[in-house]
């Protein structure tokens, strides 16, 4: 008798999954390159750390790069831009969502995702600035404290992402890297609209533009231990090694 069974399929055959585009590659590397740069900042905070010529410089880049998000954010793609995920009014929405155990997936951030990079932006913002121009104890303490809380959000923003990975199954660190998410999750929803024609040369500007401004107020800014050979010739104040985080 003849083997009528369905043989099985090989990996190479098995059907995938149709995906829907969600983030722009542009904001998908200031993402990336904002992880690297703040982690490269802690990890040279101190002085006889190997990486600690690159403090300054991780800094002064992490300015440049919010200085593109900022910008992004209203020229980007749909999904980067404040005014698709700044929604107040949906927090309370979201909320009762995640308290009923029936999260909504969302195909951008949601709502309290959107104020957490909001609070994110604000409080690397707020260290650049602190280590800038910070001058004796009371400068350096609030430099260090702004640190501490930049780390208490990372940690609340790791632990969201997974959670809610694992709630709605969609896979939200996958997403940031490849810039798609599965359609079948999110039934009827289109590819984000992308970039306007100008965004890129606006952003180009704008990084050129903070990137010049940093080094009118830092001329050493993006040189590697420049600060501390500064300080041994009596160039500058002891406190320039650590001028931002």
């Amino acid at each position: 008798m003849p083997n009528l069974s369905t043989p099985p399929l090989s990996s190479a055959a098995l059907p995938t999954a149709a995906r829907i585009r969600v983030w722009d590659l542009p904001v998908r590397l200031f993402h990336w390159l904002l992880v690297a740069t703040i982690l490269i900042a802690f990890l040279s905070s101190e002085e006889d750390s190997a990486l600690a010529p690159w403090h300054v410089p991780a800094g002064w880049i992490a300015a440049v790069l919010i200085a593109f998000r900022l910008v992004w954010g209203f020229v980007g793609g749909e999904h980067a831009r404040f005014a698709d995920f700044l929604r107040p009014s949906q927090i309370a929405h979201h909320i009762g969502g995640l308290f009923s155990g029936k999260p909504e997936r969302s195909i951008g951030h949601n709502a309290l995702g959107g104020i957490a990079i909001i609070a994110l932006l604000g409080t690397v913002g707020g260290i650049v600035y602190s280590g800038a121009t910070m001058q004796g104890e009371a400068e350096g303490g609030l430099h260090e404290t702004l640190a501490n809380v930049l780390l208490g959000l990372i940690a609340l923003h790791v632990i969201a992402v997974i959670a809610m990975s694992l709630l709605t199954r969609d896979n939200l660190i996958g997403a940031f890297i490849t810039g798609t998410k599965r359609s079948d999750l999110h039934p009827g929803v289109a590819d984000a609209r992308p970039p306007t024609s100008l965004a890129l040369p606006v952003a180009a500007v704008a990084i050129a533009g903070s990137a010049y401004g940093v080094t009118l107020i830092d001329p050493l800014a993006f040189s590697p231990g420049a600060h501390a050979e500064a300080g041994e010739r009596g160039a500058g104040p002891e406190s320039g090694e650590r001028s931002d985080d």
